[in-house]
C-alpha cells in the first residue's frame, strides 16, 4: 500500500534504548520507554524543565508534520475562517437569576476569553466582573476556571490555569472595586465552595502527582500555609470534590472512582463542624444527594438497581437505615442526574440513547415529560440556581438544529424559548438531513449510529465519512448542533456518531459490557459501524476517517490494529494508546482511580494479559495501516505526550506501507488543546484539512459555492 496524497519525506528517526521489565512472569521490552520524562511532575509545572533530548525530537516531528500538511495550510486557513464565521463573536449567555443578581458571561468581538458580568435580577447594564481576555494578556496558555459569587454577592472565587496542566490557582475578587484580594491558593482542581457566611471557603488540593488527596477549609485574608485541613483521602484509588447546593445548607465531599462513591457532609453555617459520614464506601455502589429542605434526595444504585433509583432520607439523618425508595428503576432506562427544587423533583433519563427531562411534583407525586420529535437530539438540563423557584432551563440542539435555550415552568407546564444559538455566517436545516441507525453488531447487538449529510450528497458509497467514537467510562456522546463539521459535511462528508459499548447509551449495562474483559465489545462496534456504514453506500472503507480522542484516542489504536483496512484515515487526538504501560504506573495522576474501569495489571496476572491483548502500543503488528494523525499536548496529565510519541515511533518501525503517520504537539498546552476559542478552531482545522487530504478531498468547494 502506497500513499500518492502525501509526498515522500523521510519521517523522524526515533532511537531505540530498550527497558525490559517483568509482570506476572511475563517479560516485555520497550524500545520507546526513554520518551517519558523522569521528571514529569516538575514539568508539568515548568514545561522548560523537559529534557533537551525529548524536546528535540518533538520538536522535530512537529517539524515533520508540517512539512507533510505544509500543502494544506490555505485549506486550514479557509476552514478556520469557516467556522469562525459560524460563531457569533460578540455573544452573551442569558444571566441566571440568583438573589438580587443575574450572572452569566460574554465574549467581545475578536475575543478570545469568556468575560463574567451580572446585571440586576430583573434586567439592566451589564457590570463585567471578571475580563478573560485581560487576565489571558501575555499567556501562551490561559483557561478560566469554572467562577462563583459569595452568597452574600460580594466577592467571587475564581480560578485560572496557565500551564494546560491543570494546576488551578484560586483567587478572591472583591465584586465592589473589582480588585482580587491577598488570597492566593496554588495546586487546585480550579472549583471551591463557599461557607454559608462567606467567611471562607472550602477547596480540594492536589499533590505532587496532580491527585486532590486533601480538603482544605480557606478563612478570608489568611495566607494558604494557615488552611485547615479538612478531610484526607488516604486511598490514591479515588478522586475527591467539594460542592455547595442551592440552598447553601451543606458543603458536600465527594468522593469516587468510576464505580464507587462515598460522600460526607458539613452544615454550610459551620465550616468547623467535622464531617458526616453518609454511607461508607462500598464497592460497586454509588449514590449522589441532593438537599431539598428536610429530606435528601439520593440517585443510586444500591439494591441492584443498575440503572438507578431515586431514594429519601432526612437530612438529620441521612444514613443508609433511613432510605426509603420513591423513583423506581426502570431496567434500559438510565437515570444520570437529579436536581430538587422547593416544589419540584426533576431528573435527566436516557433510553435507547435519547435523552428525556422528568418533572416530579414533591406535593402530589405527579410526573410528567418534557418530550421532544427529532429522530436524534441532544438534551441539557441546566437546572436553576435557586432553590424557591418553578422554572427551569435546558438546552436542546440535534445534529441539524442549532442549540436552542429554554424556559421551563414545571407547574404550569409552559415552555418559553429564550435564545436560539445564531449562525452568523447563515444556516439552513432544511439543506441537511440527519438520521439514527441501528447497526447489527456481531454478537446480536444493535448498535445506534447518529448521521448526519448535506442533502445534495449522494448516496452510492463515493461520500468520505469521519466516524467519530469514544466508549469508555459511561460517557455518552450527544447528537448535538456541531458548527464545525458543517465545514466537512458541506463538502460531502458524511458526519456519524458511534454510539458503542463503553457508553451508557443504552443503559448501565451497555457500559458494562464494555470495560475490563469486555472492553473488546467496543473496538468491534466501531468496526461493525464502519463495515455498515460502507455495505449501505453512505461511504466505503477507503472513505472513512476514524476519529477519537483520550479513551476515545485508545479506540483508534486499538481499531487501526483489528481492522486497519476498515479505515481510509485515523485522527488519534491526545490518544491514550500506551495503556498496559500507564495501568502499571502508580504515580500518575489517574492510575490507581482507573483501575476500575481497565483493571489492575500490578495485581492481578488476569487484568495484565486482558489489556496485553488489547493495548494499541503493545499489539502494533506487522501489516500496513492507513494514514494516521496522533495530536498531543505537552502539559497534559490525563494522557501524557509519551503515550503518542512511543505508539507513532512503533508504528513507523513495524507497519509495511508507505502512508504517512503524522505526530504534532502543542507545546503550550494540555489534554484540551489551544486554551482560546478561536486558537481552538485552529486545531480543529488542521485536523479536517487532514481528514480532507487523506480521502482525496484536498481541493473540495462546498456545495454553495457550487
Amino acid at each position: 500500500m502506497s500513499s500518492p496524497i502525501f509526498k515522500s519525506v523521510t519521517a523522524p528517526n526515533t532511537a531505540k534504548k530498550p527497558q525490559i521489565s517483568t509482570y506476572h512472569n511475563f517479560t516485555r521490552i520497550d524500545d520507546y520507554a526513554w520518551l517519558r520524562a523522569d521528571n514529569w511532575q516538575e514539568m508539568f509545572k515548568d514545561p522548560s524543565q523537559l529534557a533537551s533530548d525529548i524536546r528535540d525530537h518533538l520538536n522535530e516531528e512537529n517539524a515533520y508534520q508540517k512539512d507533510l500538511m505544509q500543502d494544506t495550510e490555505i485549506l486550514q486557513a479557509t476552514l478556520f475562517a469557516e467556522m469562525k464565521g459560524r460563531i457569533k463573536e460578540d455573544d452573551a449567555s442569558i444571566p441566571v437569576k440568583d438573589g438580587a443578581y443575574a450572572y452569566g458571561s460574554l465574549y467581545e468581538k475578536g475575543g478570545e476569553q469568556p468575560h463574567v458580568f451580572r446585571t440586576p435580577r430583573d434586567g439592566g447594564d451589564k457590570e463585567i466582573l471578571l475580563n478573560g481576555d485581560k487576565e489571558a494578556e501575555g499567556k501562551a496558555y490561559f483557561r478560566l476556571a469554572s467562577t462563583d459569587a459569595s452568597p452574600d454577592h460580594k466577592l467571587m472565587l475564581w480560578g485560572y490555569d496557565d500551564k494546560g496542566s491543570e494546576f488551578f490557582t484560586l483567587k478572591v475578587r472583591d465584586l465592589t472595586t473589582k480588585t482580587d484580594l491577598s488570597d492566593i491558593i496554588v495546586d487546585t482542581d480550579g472549583s471551591g465552595a463557599w461557607d454559608a457566611q462567606a467567611n471562607g471557603f472550602f477547596y480540594a488540593h492536589l499533590d505532587e502527582n496532580h491527585r486532590p488527596s486533601k480538603l482544605f477549609y480557606h478563612k478570608q485574608g489568611t495566607d494558604q500555609t494557615q488552611d485547615n485541613l479538612i478531610y484526607e483521602e488516604k486511598d490514591a484509588g479515588f478522586f475527591m470534590s467539594v460542592s455547595s447546593n442551592a440552598l447553601n445548607d451543606f458543603i458536600s465531599i465527594d468522593i469516587n472512582d468510576h464505580e464507587t462513591s462515598e460522600c460526607w457532609l458539613i452544615p454550610a453555617d459551620q465550616p468547623d463542624a467535622k464531617p458526616q459520614l453518609v454511607l461508607k464506601r462500598e464497592t460497586g455502589i454509588q449514590y449522589d444527594l441532593a438537599s431539598g429542605g428536610e429530606v435528601f434526595y439520593i440517585l443510586t444504585n444500591i439494591d441492584g438497581a443498575k440503572d438507578f433509583k431515586i431514594m429519601t432520607a432526612p437530612t438529620n439523618a441521612p444514613q443508609r437505615e433511613n432510605w426509603k425508595d420513591l423513583v423506581a428503576e426502570k431496567p434500559g432506562t438510565l437515570i444520570l442526574a437529579h436536581g430538587v427544587y422547593k416544589n419540584h423533583l426533576v431528573w435527566l433519563e436516557r433510553n435507547n440513547g435519547l435523552p428525556l427531562i422528568m418533572i416530579h411534583d414533591r406535593k402530589t407525586g405527579e410526573q410528567h415529560a418534557i418530550s421532544f420529535d427529532e429522530e436524534a437530539y441532544s438534551l441539557g438540563l441546566q437546572g436553576s440556581a435557586e432553590y424557591d423557584t418553578d422554572t427551569i432551563r435546558f438546552s436542546y440542539s440535534s445534529m441539524t438544529t442549532p442549540s436552542q435555550q429554554f424556559e421551563y415552568n414545571m407547574a404550569t407546564r409552559e415552555r418559553k424559548l429564550l435564545k436560539t444559538q445564531e449562525v452568523p455566517s447563515g444556516h439552513d436545516p432544511k439543506n441537511y438531513i440527519t438520521k439514527r441507525l441501528m447497526v447489527p453488531a456481531r454478537d446480536g447487538e444493535q448498535i445506534p449510529v447518529s448521521i448526519v449529510y448535506h442533502r445534495e450528497t449522494v448516496l452510492d458509497g463515493s461520500a468520505p465519512c469521519l466516524l467519530y467514537g469514544y466508549g469508555s467510562y459511561g460517557i455518552t456522546i450527544p447528537a448535538s448542533f456541531n458548527t464545525n463539521c458543517l465545514s466537512l459535511v458541506n463538502r460531502g462528508f458524511v458526519y456519524a456518531i458511534a454510539h458503542i459499548r463503553g457508553g451508557k447509551d443504552k443503559g448501565f449495562a451497555w457500559y458494562e459490557n464494555g470495560k475490563r474483559a469486555q472492553k473488546t465489545n467496543t473496538f468491534y462496534d466501531f468496526i461493525d459501524a464502519a463495515r455498515y456504514l460502507a455495505e449501505q453506500k453512505y461511504t466505503s472503507s477507503d472513505k472513512i476517517v476514524a476519529h477519537g480522542g483520550s479513551a476515545g484516542g485508545m479506540l483508534m489504536g486499538a481499531v487501526a490494529n483489528m481492522a486497519p483496512d476498515a479505515f481510509g484515515a485515523i485522527i488519534a487526538e491526545v490518544p491514550f494508546v500506551d495503556v498496559l504501560n500507564t495501568m502499571l504506573d502508580d504515580t500518575l495522576p489517574l492510575t490507581p482511580p482507573e483501575w476500575p474501569e481497565w483493571g489492575n495489571p500490578l495485581t492481578s496476572s488476569e487484568d495484565y494479559q486482558t489489556i496485553a491483548a488489547y493495548s494499541p502500543y503493545d499489539n502494533v503488528s506487522v501489516q500496513a495501516y492507513p494514514p494516521i494523525l496522533a495530536v498531543a499536548g505537552l502539559t497534559d496529565p490525563r494522557v501524557t505526550y509519551w503515550e503518542p510519541a512511543k505508539w507513532v515511533a512503533r508504528l513507523r518501525e513495524l507497519k509495511t506501507d508507505n502512508n504517512p503517520v503524522l505526530f504534532r504537539t502543542n507545546m503550550d498546552a494540555g489534554h484540551a488543546g489551544a486554551s482560546g476559542r478561536f486558537s481552538r478552531l485552529e486545531e480543529v482545522a488542521y485536523s479536517y484539512a487532514f481528514a480532507l487530504k487523506s480521502t482525496g478531498k484536498l481541493s473540495a468547494e462546498p456545495f454553495a459555492a457550487q
